[in-house]
């Protein structure tokens, strides 16, 4: 027992010294004036997104820097996406709408749609974002100002997660939790090693030359983590990465209630972790960290050990909501979070054994491995 309470302790005491410093020197964006010499391309994917895609497109071409283009790709739809975002265009010459060709063999959705956004594009800097993202008038500029203060070949930011239901709340805060708990920034940017590559596909923008060398979405035609993938790929090229917190500037509501929030999350975490076997020894180690020591409280002469490791990890979930914006009063609920995540972890585990999950329509392979049918991957070209 006692080897499991000097293993939990340690634990949480890397955790929480990690999170500090990331809190200390994690880059936030922030805003700044137009440089009408940066010219970027704007892009898209977006399928069935009719309810948020209007809002999307007016904070966009509302942004104080207005040298772009903005693509929207209507990838298939069934609910008049495309026609949504033309009326919230309003005729702004920035803005065009094209249509997605059929989902090839052995290509995820998001990858085909982003590998044709590419090929459209006519800019040297290529932002790729979605179509739930919210921009502040001056995000645009900000992330400009970053990316030419960085010089970063790939600048992705982490946008500040909006939650409503409590099934948000509990869940969606922990990207902000392990992006700050787990993953040293110092090494993420300044490292070779790509265990400390990560990427968010919420918002990645690209320079074209390097986007370029990695092979664009071509390089993650059949992935459903495409973001981390190609984040990877960059870093083992030895090219720039950068990472940055959205600072309320851009933000997004990735899912609303449990059942999006479950299947969201578990669509993507198996991949996330590589394979099943290591998937279940994260769910076992967050288990033992976070849940044991409220089992401690129950047993003469542990009661103290329980209460320390409870409070720290308390401590270091409030941290990292406090740095994200989130609610800190939800660090309370930590214990219901891991417990949520087991379930996210074993929906994962039933798709991978079972067959995928429906995600917009179509059936994906949680594991990242190519559907059944296969053909010949597709590249980029070059622009």
């Amino acid at each position: 027992m006692m080897l499991l309470c000097i293993f939990v302790l340690s634990a949480l005491l890397v955790v929480a010294l990690t999170s500090i410093l990331n809190a200390l020197v994690f880059p936030r964006i922030r805003p700044a004036l137009p440089s009408e010499q940066a010219s970027v391309s704007i892009l898209i994917p977006a399928r069935n997104e009719a309810d948020v895609i209007g809002k999307t497109v007016s904070t966009l071409l509302s942004q104080t820097h207005r040298n772009f283009e903005l693509i929207i790709l209507d990838d298939n739809s069934e609910d008049g996406t495309g026609d949504v975002a033309c009326a919230a265009g309003a005729g702004d010459p920035r803005l065009r709408v094209i249509h997605g060709k059929t989902l090839p063999p052995n290509w995820a959705g998001k990858s085909w749609a982003c590998h044709q956004l590419s090929q459209e594009a006519s800019h040297a800097l290529l932002l790729f974002t979605d179509a739930d993202v919210h921009w502040h008038p001056d995000a645009l500029s900000g992330l400009l100002a970053m990316r030419n203060h960085t010089n970063a070949d790939l600048l992705t930011v982490w946008p500040t997660q909006k939650t409503q239901t409590w099934a948000e709340r509990l869940v969606v805060p922990l990207m902000g939790f392990a992006i700050l708990g787990y993953l040293p920034i110092v090494m993420t940017h300044h490292s070779p090693f790509t265990i400390f590559a990560a990427a968010n596909g919420q918002c990645m923008l690209w320079h074209r030359n390097a986007y370029e060398r990695v092979g664009g979405h071509g390089r993650v035609a059949n992935s459903v983590l495409d973001d981390v993938t190609l984040a990877r790929a960059a870093k083992r090229a030895g090219l720039r990465l950068r990472m940055a917190d959205g600072n309320t500037h851009v933000s997004c509501r990735m899912y609303t209630g449990w059942p999006q929030v479950r299947d969201g999350f578990a669509k993507n975490i198996l991949a996330g972790y590589g394979s099943a076997a290591a998937l279940l020894v994260a769910t076992v180690f967050h288990l033992l960290v976070f849940i044991v020591p409220w089992i401690w409280l129950l047993i003469p002469g542990w009661q103290i050990w329980g209460l320390a490791a409870i409070a720290l990890g308390i401590l270091i979930r409030a941290l990292t909501a406090a740095v994200t914006q989130q609610r800190i009063l939800d660090s309370l609920l930590l214990p219901i979070s891991v417990l949520l995540m087991t379930r996210i972890a074993i929906q994962a585990m039933i798709w991978h054994y079972t067959g995928g999950p429906r995600w917009k329509g179509r059936v994906i392979d949680p594991s990242g491995k190519p559907p059944t049918q296969h053909t010949k991957q597709r590249h980029p070209a070059n622009g």
